[in-house]
């Protein structure tokens, strides 16, 4: 991909996103993009294509967020190969980056990705661990309106871990602390082994102490209350 053509999809890229999301904004695309080349330096890849997709694999977001019935890695998709087929790309080069921005968000068979869908796959996942992942899920928390915790039907905090319930402790233990152990590439499994080493225990440790905070502050007031009402029937 020469630089002209990297710039125009680069372009499109941008026109595309919601800079107001500091979670899954052009900020998170060049991380992913250079992950992806990263990855790809074990690899014999077709580079216009991972280039590609990395750039665009996020396109789709906005309409995500307006409609939560779509995916946004099938609207990308979508999107991705009508651009590329208007700016001149073959019909097999703009199915490939099709279907490797489609595979992005959930980890299917071996046997059904390219080499070129694993690397972004796995880049892609690269930026949600570490301290980066950390602070990504705290900003879309924010974005999204989302909770920091959920209390159960007796006013105490739940702590996300299979509960089911909307929250920021849920979203942690849903994805934070399962990505590490789901990517193709060997590559990918050293750079998080390397980034949770001794950043996974700063996350837990975020974690543990902001529960801690938060439980012993509902119960405290739980208490209180119940004595200012046993009090008040005296």
């Amino acid at each position: 991909m020469d630089k002209i053509v990297y710039k125009e999809v680069e372009s499109y890229m941008l026109s595309c996103m919601n800079n107001n999301d500091c979670a899954h904004g052009y900020q998170h695309i060049y991380r992913v993009l250079y992950n992806a080349l990263e990855l790809s330096k074990d690899y014999e890849v077709d580079k216009e294509v991972l280039i590609a997709s990395a750039l665009l694999h996020d396109i789709g977001r906005d309409a995500q967020e307006e409609e939560s019935s779509k995916n946004h890695a099938a609207v990308g998709a979508a999107m991705a190969y009508k651009y590329l087929i208007t700016i001149g790309w073959s019909e097999d080069k703009a199915n490939h980056v099709k279907d490797c921005i489609a595979k992005h968000s959930h980890r299917i068979d071996n046997k059904t990705c390219s080499i070129e869908a694993k690397l972004l796959y796995d880049a892609d996942k690269l930026d949600i661990i570490g301290y980066i992942g950390i602070s990504r899920l705290i900003a879309y928390s924010g974005i999204v309106a989302q909770p920091l915790y959920s209390l159960d039907d007796n006013g105490q905090v739940l702590s996300g871990d299979n509960d089911g319930k909307n929250s920021f402790f849920n979203e942690y233990h849903q994805s934070i602390k399962k990505v590490n152990n789901n990517f193709y590439t060997n590559k990918a499994k050293i750079i998080a082994e390397d980034r949770i080493k001794d950043r996974i225990k700063d996350s837990i440790h975020i974690y543990n102490n902001l529960f801690d905070e938060v439980d012993k502050t509902h119960k405290n007031g739980l208490n209180m209350l119940d004595e200012i009402f046993n009090d008040s029937k005296m």
